[in-house]
């Protein structure tokens, strides 16, 4: 995106609005897929905000060859994945405390329908492996592209792919089964 190669060299000239408008720009998208991969509101706000913090640290020596979304969300995801690492205990995902796009055209039992569908996307999401997890946030949340994905995760393209697949595909075994049962 134009807008943001300007702000980056913008940024990496030392204006200090170009950061603030990036930081709003992203903050919202990177905290709910901080979220959704952590599970944890208050770990989602501290890995974004060290991916802030280290992006700003980084100015004169940073190289952003592609998209700047996807680098800032490759970077959440390193960061969640590394806490993981560090705290050695695996946790699940869940979009609950994920902030609500609301919009005025949706009535009050609109919303009640949506919440309980929203929910039992989340349990099924919650369900699936970590690895496959990851692959479908990262993808629907980040923007990031397989080839992408497949760079941070450091496995092939077609693993990448059929993780996503595996992904989907459980998706909708177990929404299927939560409309049946």
């Amino acid at each position: 995106m134009i807008e943001d190669r300007l702000l980056l060299w913008r940024f990496k000239n030392g204006n200090e609005d170009a950061l603030c408008r990036i930081y709003e720009k992203y903050r919202t998208r990177l905290l709910k897929l901080a979220n959704a991969l952590s599970n944890d509101k208050v770990l989602a706000e501290d890995v974004v905000q060290d991916v802030f913090v280290s992006f700003a640290q980084s100015a004169r020596r940073l190289r952003v060859s592609g998209n700047l979304r996807a680098y800032l969300a490759t970077s959440v995801a390193n960061r969640v994945r590394n806490r993981f690492r560090d705290d050695r205990s695996k946790q699940y995902v869940s979009l609950d405390s994920a902030e609500d796009i609301t919009s005025a055209a949706r009535t009050p039992q609109q919303w009640v329908t949506y919440s309980e569908d929203m929910q039992k996307v989340n349990d099924a999401i919650e369900q699936i492996q970590y690895e496959q997890r990851e692959v479908v946030l990262l993808h629907v949340h980040g923007g990031m592209k397989f080839k992408a994905i497949s760079q941070l995760q450091n496995v092939s393209i077609n693993t990448v792919q059929s993780r996503y697949r595996y992904a989907v595909e459980k998706l909708r075994v177990l929404l299927k089964e939560q409309m049946l049962g």
